[in-house]
């Protein structure tokens, strides 16, 4: 590796061990649902089978961890979002490319070339989280030629830019820093249900009075 793959090596590396030891020192049942880290051989696996370069940064989360069961289907990233299993990232890359090419070839049969093109995914968006574990109306990948997070939605809703601001780096920072320093958070608040990590803003209505903010 090179010198800025091992930086961004070592920032995920830390920042993960700041996200495990919270969830194992707070939120033990969602500690317990977090999948082992991955071989070298499945993080190959899902190169090929994407045909992307999978970049330092996701390959070492995923060697600390590949994906989350999730408690309830809700995972622990922002929003009770789910980190997805290679499987999961395999397998929605290919749905969302057959979606592409199925699109291109509507495009090449338009009347006016070049009107209404639509692009749905392109080989280089690597799935990394999703709504829920099994949930995937929406979620977020990460663009391997850009190195930012984008955001995905089966309703194309307008998010802004908001996503593709973040890094994989700053996104899991972000969570870093809301689960150590609650009083500092602004995209959204940690709390917990019966040991589980439950972020403020998809607290289920049947569960409110149940859920108690961390305050640090």
């Amino acid at each position: 590796m090179t010198g800025t793959d091992d930086t961004q090596a070592r920032q995920i590396s830390d920042t993960w061990q700041r996200i495990d030891t919270w969830l194992r020192d707070h939120a033990p049942a969602t500690h317990a649902a977090l999948r082992p880290g991955a071989a070298e051989n499945e993080i190959a696996a899902v190169q090929d089978a994407t045909d992307a370069r999978i970049p330092h940064e996701l390959k070492t989360l995923w060697r600390l961890t590949a994906g989350d069961n999730g408690i309830n289907g809700a995972g622990f990233l922002l929003g009770n979002q789910a980190l997805m299993s290679l499987d999961a990232v395999t397998a929605f890359h290919r749905q969302q490319m057959n979606a592409q090419r199925h699109e291109e070839t509507l495009n090449a049969n338009r009347q006016t070339p070049g009107d209404d093109q639509t692009t749905i995914w392109k080989t280089s968006w690597i799935p990394v989280c999703s709504f829920g574990v099994t949930d995937r109306t929406s979620g977020l990948y990460l663009d391997t030629e850009t190195g930012y997070l984008g955001h995905w939605s089966r309703y194309n809703e307008d998010r802004g830019d908001e996503d593709e601001r973040d890094t994989l780096t700053t996104y899991l920072e972000e969570i870093a820093d809301s689960l150590e320093t609650p009083s500092l958070a602004t995209r959204d608040k940690p709390g917990l249900i019966n040991g589980a990590l439950v972020w403020g803003s998809m607290i289920n209505p049947d569960q409110e009075d149940q859920w108690v903010p961390f305050e640090g």
